[in-house]
């Protein structure tokens, strides 16, 4: 018996030995590209300079808090992920809900909202700058409904067409992993659901949110973090310095980098990464407590 323990034992320890192995390249490669990176960041945002090396603590926070091209950014960061992300998820999952119902041109309707992902980056920018141009196909058809023209990027509306366009690129992948999330959904909850006379409503709430809130937590998390991502078309949209309504987080960043500012783009770099963290970790917990309260 104690010699079958011991080649049962000598199996385990060759298979945990086996899987570290294989797990190598894999903890490598984030150590080296996330982990240090993150410490590295991290010390330059509490030093005075690379070159001297000083601690000085929070002192590179409060200097980053204080400016008000900061301020600027944050704010209209988080006007415009409080804006986009809550429709990206809401409009996505009304979207799949529409497609899993008997409806004429189902496959066509999957089509238009799927194509977005195979458009460049660059395609993009050209069709939003042929609508919203102060001469565009918007401003036409404003004219011939009788209205004045706007100039978009340039107004108080800027954010409403960024928004557009988040959502035009992002309901397609959302949608499609709605649907999936629907399909697994048992086909025999919702017959008895239906049998014992529950209405649409009701079966959505009562069975169908249940098993989507998986679903839900992870479009919320991968529509902010795409939320965060924007910066590339409206870099390409406007440049450098934007209109006020469109200067963003990452607009900030790129700017101090090209200066060379390293203590504030570190703090920065920090500080963004604590708030998504409380963030991730708010929707989290929210889904937890979410799921046990519709299992209770």
């Amino acid at each position: 018996m104690k010699e079958l323990l011991g080649r049962f034992d000598n199996y385990r320890s060759r298979d945990r030995l086996s899987g570290y192995i294989w797990l190598a390249p894999s903890l490598l490669g984030v150590s080296v590209f996330y982990v240090i990176p993150f410490f590295i960041i991290t010390y330059y945002s509490v030093i005075d300079s690379p070159l001297h090396g000083n601690f000085v603590f929070l002192d590179n926070f409060i200097s980053l808090i204080d400016n008000s091209a900061f301020r600027l950014a944050a704010r209209n960061t988080f006007s415009f992920s409080m804006r986009a992300v809550p429709l990206a998820v809401i409009l996505s999952l009304l979207i799949a809900l529409m497609l899993e119902s008997r409806i004429p041109l189902k496959s066509q309707f999957r089509t238009f909202f799927l194509s977005p992902m195979l458009v460049p980056v660059a395609s993009i920018v050209l069709i939003w700058q042929v609508l919203f141009h102060p001469n565009g196909a918007v401003n036409e058809l404003l004219m011939i409904l009788g209205w004045a023209g706007i100039d978009w990027m340039q107004s108080e509306h800027n954010q409403l067409v960024v928004v557009i366009l988040f959502l035009w690129k992002n309901l397609g992948f959302n949608m499609i992993l709605f649907m999936a999330s629907l399909s697994n959904i048992p086909r025999e909850l919702l017959e008895t659901a239906e049998v014992e006379g529950a209405g649409a409503i009701q079966k959505f709430f009562a069975i169908k949110i249940r098993y989507l809130s998986p679903t839900l937590l992870f479009v919320t998390i991968f529509s902010l973090i795409n939320s965060f991502r924007i910066f590339r078309e409206v870099y390409l949209l406007t440049g450098d310095y934007p209109y006020d309504g469109l200067y963003f987080i990452q607009h900030f960043m790129n700017n101090i980098f090209r200066r060379l500012d390293y203590q504030r783009l570190a703090a920065a770099a920090v500080l963004m990464a604590i708030v998504m963290v409380i963030i991730i970790a708010t929707l989290f917990i929210a889904e937890h407590r979410f799921g046990k309260d519709v299992e209770g």
